[in-house]
């Protein structure tokens, strides 16, 4: 077989092209850290690299939803156990107040009353981000409003809100709320802090009646019925209170296995994706003289080459 020596020169054409091809790539590889520079470098590491690269950007969307919720039940929280004092302040004074203590002193306990309400409207129209926590998903307006008298005195409290809830994506397929609603007489669905049928609480109603027991020396309803009420107020808030620590340990726990997770998906993308330096440099010197040596091949072929046609 005939070999034309026009092939000599090609074939020592490609094979540098390759060698440089080659030392560029590794080049980029030692300055980036980066073994994939584009996809066809390695399709199917690429790809891989692509789909866990995927796959953390859903953990941190995930992860950042749960700081959200953390932010939000430590405001609930928060709300929730100074509400928690109120009702221990109001059964403190429905308790003391028997049928031995003066008028003057019922009077004084229902000014006291009159302000645990205040504070017990503004505990239940607490904002976070500019929005209010306790009114389900109206979030854009306070969930109660008071009713007052010409002295000043709450004589009626109004729930704006709904029962409905946000709830927020923590895991695949697994959503999570850290919202309580101010109040629900349904009879299902998530319970009321303030109001709740299924556990007889009614906490403005129940303050109130006491205010005005207390204005009409009124005792006797006050150890019957009003005093039972706000110890029923006290549980709900009790439960509550139980129920947002229990969603804070589930966040927690559940933030952990994010940054587990996080931390594998890293460790299996920089597997796949990132160059190991001190092998690159290897190769890459070991490419830069095999490119010198065959430069100096191609000039001994192609000056024998062109010897051999002078005249």
């Amino acid at each position: 077989m005939r070999i034309s020596t026009d092939m000599f020169p090609d074939t020592l054409v490609n094979q540098l092209n390759n060698l440089q091809t080659e030392q560029i790539q590794l080049q980029n590889q030692a300055a980036t850290g980066q073994l994939i520079q584009n996809p066809s470098d390695n399709p199917a590491a690429a790809e891989q690299v692509l789909d866990l690269q995927a796959q953390n950007q859903a953990l941190a969307q995930y992860q950042t939803n749960i700081t959200t919720l953390q932010t939000q039940s430590t405001t609930s929280y928060d709300a929730m156990t100074a509400l928690q004092k109120i009702v221990s302040s109001a059964s403190e004074i429905a308790t003391e107040a028997n049928g031995t203590v003066p008028q003057s002193q019922l009077n004084d306990y229902a000014t006291q009353i009159g302000q645990l309400i205040q504070q017990a409207l503004q505990t239940g129209n607490t904002e976070f981000n500019g929005e209010y926590i306790f009114g389900g998903t109206a979030t854009s307006k306070p969930p109660f409003v008071a009713t007052t008298n010409s002295s000043g005195q709450v004589t009626g409290v109004t729930y704006q809100g709904n029962t409905n809830v946000n709830q927020a994506e923590i895991a695949p397929g697994v959503t999570l709320s850290t919202q309580s609603v101010g109040a629900n007489t349904s009879g299902s669905g998530p319970a009321g802090l303030f109001t709740d049928s299924r556990t007889g609480a009614d906490l403005f109603n129940h303050l109130i009646a006491l205010q005005n027991a207390l204005l009409s020396g009124n005792t006797s309803a006050i150890s019957s019925t009003i005093n039972p009420n706000i110890t029923a107020d006290d549980n709900n808030i009790t439960t509550q209170v139980a129920t947002n620590a229990s969603v804070q340990a589930t966040l927690t726990a559940q933030a952990s296995l994010l940054t587990s997770r996080a931390s594998a998906l890293n460790t299996q993308i920089s597997n796949l994706a990132d160059a190991d330096l001190s092998q690159t440099l290897v190769q890459l010197s070991q490419t830069q003289t095999t490119y010198q040596a065959a430069m100096q091949s191609a000039g001994q072929i192609m000056g024998m080459s062109l010897l051999d046609y002078l005249p």
